[in-house]
């Protein structure tokens, strides 16, 4: 027993003890071994090792998704190791006049470029990846997503002419990636386009589990329903940080299956076999275009694909076998005029109303080679995103002004969402059970209503953080804080210019279109000090100058009178001229109209 305790505290630098055990002799008892004096026991005291993430901090900020739908993007921070959470874009707000497009502001990532490891995307939605293209300009990661959202971002970005070849890595569910000191899994999920992924971000401080968008699909179109038991696995692990979608958070009870839609499409089908069928939907719903096309080849139709991301996606996802397309079913939209109209069925892009989109030539009867009429039956297959609201019953009133039948949800069953409500989010808390919770992907409402719902599951309320874009969330062994923030915001992309439309462009195009334009037009003769010419008055978008010729005339009597009383006073300087004009033409006008029109001098030196 003595020789056992002297091997057992043994120095841990002493090398191996190699002797043979040495037996007690058979006249020792026990008890007589007992009565010997015990070896000295000798303690080494270790130095004591703090371990590195003991020092260390997590920073998660959101640059886009928050207080409002769409531009999804989140960053996390480790040490010298960033990650990037999806790309995406927005679409502008009703004030944003003439904006196409909305996509992050990036200037932390660009200042931090050397830090980044890798742009992780969840799926193919334009609102998780439609900013690429822009980013990419300035930023080269590392990107994975799945096969088919890699597939529909390859075919995006070759649209754009990038500075460096991008760098794409395709991963399959259940994969793990190495990003610098954190690793991500990719852990399949529901949602209304194939190949969506959640992401399990593991660090040394603990697990941050971003779930994408997602639902609870039991009967998905292909068969693959959410990885329940891998994302509990992760729960029973430990999750330190749980980040759920909440866009469906008001919601209550679960999200119905796609396989509803396919049901209340197959009856539209069968009851309209004497009309052309067009089908508005989101071109990333490959399961729904799936249906759409099976259905057509049942029934003998031929199927025409208008909107070029339409096409884009049915290309990359038959090419990835997640659609099965049968021969000779798909024609060109040229075609279409050589078959019955009740054999074809047209598959378009538009169904949030964007002007430029292919539904909104055929209601306004703007398509070149389509006009559309009674014998054609339009079905919205899509919830108008909030803000489209406007645009979408525009579409419907333009379709129903030239007697062409309209279905939309919630009229029919012809849509159902792709996100969690209220039931399904329990779930995934109930899985993950974290210990801090960030709700994302949602205005303020939703957000506030999940934070509810966390409490509900037993979050305490001082571990849940409603965040808004640019807030830094600091997480460490004290832990969790706001902490600062970042830059962040709306970078406005207008026609092939990114960034260079702001808020005072914004500022003067809603000044114009509310109160138009006038441009005063004067050639001033500085040295001898008269007017040479003018001042001639252009008005656009203020008042019709034929039937407003007294109201003309005042204002050149008035721009001739703030001219003179310049040069006459000796006050040459041009942009005291303009000012002059401008303010004294401004007053007159908006007691004569209540009108505040934006003033345009333009005085040239003879």
């Amino acid at each position: 027993m003595a020789e056992n305790q002297k091997k057992e505290y043994k120095a841990p630098s002493a090398k191996p003890n190699k002797r043979k055990k040495k037996v007690l002799p058979k006249a020792e008892t026990a008890a007589t071994a007992a009565a010997k004096p015990k070896p000295r026991r000798h303690y080494y005291k270790k130095k004591k090792k703090v371990a590195p993430e003991l020092n260390t901090k997590i920073r998660i900020a959101s640059l886009g998704g928050l207080h409002e739908i769409g531009k999804n993007m989140t960053m996390i921070e480790y040490e010298d190791d960033i990650i990037i959470i999806d790309c995406g874009i927005a679409f502008p707000d009703e004030d944003m006049l003439g904006i196409d497009l909305v996509t992050p502001d990036i200037t932390y990532l660009e200042k931090n470029a050397d830090k980044i490891r890798a742009i992780l995307l969840t799926h193919g939605h334009e609102d998780h990846i439609g900013s690429l293209p822009y980013v990419l300009r300035t930023i080269n990661p590392d990107i994975y997503g799945t096969k088919l959202t890699v597939g529909i971002v390859e075919r995006k970005l070759e649209e754009h002419r990038l500075p460096e070849k991008p760098k794409l890595h395709a991963v399959e569910a259940g994969d793990t990636v190495k990003v610098g000191a954190l690793t991500a899994e990719f852990v399949r999920v529901n949602h209304s386009i194939a190949d969506a992924c959640a992401i399990a971000i593991r660090t040394p401080l603990g697990t941050i589990f971003h779930t994408g968008d997602f639902k609870l699909d039991m009967t998905p179109i292909d068969g693959k329903m959410m990885d329940i038991t891998r994302i509990g696995e992760i729960g029973n692990e430990g999750v330190l940080l749980l980040m759920c979608e909440s866009t469906n958070a008001e919601r209550p009870g679960f999200t119905p299956s796609e396989k509803k839609v396919g049901k209340s499409l197959a009856d539209i089908f069968l009851k309209n076999e004497d009309k052309r069928i067009v089908i508005a939907t989101f071109s990333s719903n490959v399961h729904r275009v799936q249906q759409i096309i099976s259905l057509s080849a049942e029934h003998g139709r031929k199927v025409a694909v208008l909107g070029r991301s339409m096409v884009n996606i049915i290309e990359a996802a038959s090419a990835l076998g997640y659609m099965t397309v049968p021969d000779g079913i798909l024609i060109d939209i040229k075609e279409v005029n050589r078959y019955p109209e009740n054999k074809v069925t047209l598959v378009t892009t538009g169904s949030q109303g964007e002007p430029m989109s292919a539904l909104y030539r055929l209601a306004f009867g703007a398509h070149d080679r389509i006009t559309l009429g009674q014998r054609d039956l339009v079905v919205i297959s899509a919830t108008a995103i909030p803000g489209n609201e406007k645009s979408v019953g525009k579409i419907i009133n333009a379709l129903i002004a030239n007697n062409v039948s309209v279905m939309h949800d919630p009229e029919t069953d012809v849509h159902v969402s792709g996100h969690a409500c209220r039931e399904e989010l329990k779930l995934m808390h109930a899985l993950t059970r974290p210990k801090y919770f960030m709700p994302v992907h949602g205005e303020l409402r939703h957000l506030d209503a999940h934070r509810h719902l966390a409490l509900e599951m037993g979050t305490p309320d001082e571990n849940i953080f409603v965040s808004d874009i640019g807030k830094v969330l600091e997480i460490d062994r004290h832990g969790a804080r706001f902490n600062g923030s970042v830059p962040a915001g709306k970078v406005l992309i207008d026609g092939i210019g990114v960034g260079d439309v702001g808020s005072i462009v914004l500022r003067d195009r809603k000044h114009l279109s509310q109160d138009g334009l006038i441009v005063v037009v004067a050639a001033v003769d500085l040295t001898d000090g008269y007017v040479v010419s003018g001042p001639d008055i252009i008005s656009r978008g203020f008042v019709y100058v034929r039937e407003s010729e007294e109201l003309m005339d005042e204002m050149r009597k008035i721009s001739l009178d703030a001219i003179e009383k310049c040069i006459t006073s000796r006050r040459m300087d041009w942009a005291e001229i303009k000012n002059t004009v401008r303010d004294a033409l401004g007053k007159h006008i908006y007691q004569k109209t209540h009108r505040k029109p934006m003033i345009l001098p333009v005085i040239m030196n003879i």
